[in-house]
């Protein structure tokens, strides 16, 4: 513990003496585990905010869109066509085991006034099991109930974006807009979402009643038909099950024959959610890995400068040996020097990596997340930098011959 000790003072005392040299030597390391920390932080935020998005849809979603049409040789996307009805979702909530709740829904672009203000959004006419399905809560108000629904009531629930849009620091309960020339009353505010995966505003909406959304606003000349089912299965293991199922079973009720095109498609939100989370997750990695390079420069620079130290003190060693240092306590003595300046670098670095990731969020507004985990491994990796770049340096001082080493000037 002594040798250790001396050691130590030693390998300070020699740092201190080329106070510039050392620092410099240091920047690499501070560049390196800053990097890191960033660049891990950056990561996380990103796979953070992907999951709060796919959290933010539901669990266990799949959404099934009606067929496209084609228009004067030209083939228009899924959905324009309103090939399913109410009654397929009746049909698919009965005859599924694995489905757990359906809501049909009709939607379309509209302006929504409030007094003088107005606010182009989308309009959603669908039932109250929706906003179960996507584990949305009202912030105040109600949601729409039987009444509603039977009667085609001219109600409806805001989400937040188009709420502050309209009315500002103002209760949207009970306050009449107008959407298409038609009245409605605001009987909910939801609470807010924030944008979904696709990079859209979730709360930049309003939900009417279906048959409000069929009979008063979008006047589908075939009543009954809806563009999308949202379906919710029980859990995730019946997902694809649950998917074929209702192709089957959508195929039979449309008398579609075998060889013929769907008028309808599924898709599986988990697995698009999915990708999106492995994407971001790729993402952090490689922007670690790449950070990473940063400390292995700053490891050779170590090692560049312990070679120079090793050749300055030649005779400083060689006195040492000759006066009873053993080689493994002049191995001991620049592994210590290698050890403190990655160490000390490493904890100024974990000060400018967090300084850092701050400003750069502060500019950018993109989401970041520190990990300690991260910080850690960064700190731990820069003194394995120091160990490893400084073995060769140290070993090559411990291994020199006393007499030449003397005879070095």
């Amino acid at each position: 513990m002594t040798t250790l000790f001396a050691s130590l003072r030693i390998a300070l005392r020699a740092l201190l003496v080329n106070k510039m040299r050392s620092a410099l030597t240091m920047l690499g390391i501070i560049i390196g585990v800053g990097a890191v920390i960033a660049m891990i932080a950056v990561g996380s935020g990103a796979k953070k905010r992907i999951a709060d998005q796919i959290a933010s849809m539901g669990s266990n979603i799949l959404i099934v869109v009606s067929g496209s049409s084609t228009s004067g040789g030209l083939r228009v996307g899924a959905g324009t066509v309103p090939t399913l009805t109410v009654e397929d979702s009746k049909a698919i909530l009965s005859e599924i085991p694995g489905v757990r709740s359906v809501a049909p829904h009709l939607s379309g672009i509209a302006q929504v006034i409030y007094g003088n203000q107005n606010w182009s959004t989308v309009i959603y006419g669908t039932i109250p099991e929706l906003l179960e399905i996507r584990e949305w809560s009202l912030n105040s108000g109600r949601s729409f109930i039987q009444q509603d629904l039977d009667g085609a009531g001219k109600v409806c629930i805001l989400g937040k974006t188009v709420a502050d849009n309209l009315f500002g620091g103002i209760d949207p309960i009970g306050q009449i807009v107008r959407i298409k020339k038609v009245p409605f009353t605001v009987i909910g505010v939801l609470n807010p979402k924030g944008q979904s995966t696709w990079g859209t505003d979730q709360d930049d909406t309003v939900f009417v009643p279906l048959s409000t959304a069929q009979k008063r606003l979008f006047g589908q000349k075939f009543p009954g038909m809806v563009r999308v089912i949202t379906v919710q299965a029980r859990e995730p293991e019946v997902m694809k099950t649950v998917e074929d199922q209702i192709t089957d079973l959508l195929r039979q009720r449309h008398r579609i024959q075998p060889g013929q095109d769907n008028d309808f498609s599924v898709r599986n939100l988990t697995e698009v959610a999915s990708s999106a989370e492995e994407s971001a997750k790729v993402m952090s990695l490689l922007l670690g890995a790449i950070a990473s390079i940063s400390l292995i420069v700053g490891g050779i620079g170590i090692m560049n400068i312990m070679l120079v130290s090793v050749t300055e003190r030649t005779r400083e060693i060689g006195i040492r040996i000759a006066v009873g240092a053993k080689g493994k306590d002049i191995l001991l003595q620049f592994l210590i020097e290698s050890l403190v300046l990655s160490l000390v670098g490493g904890i100024l670095g974990i000060g400018v990596g967090i300084a850092g990731t701050l400003i750069l969020s502060s500019f950018t507004q993109w989401p970041t997340l520190f990990s300690v985990q991260a910080i850690l491994l960064a700190f731990l990796f820069s003194g394995s930098v120091g160990v490893f770049f400084g073995f060769y340096p140290a070993r090559k001082a411990s291994l020199l011959n006393p007499i030449e080493a003397l005879r070095y000037e």
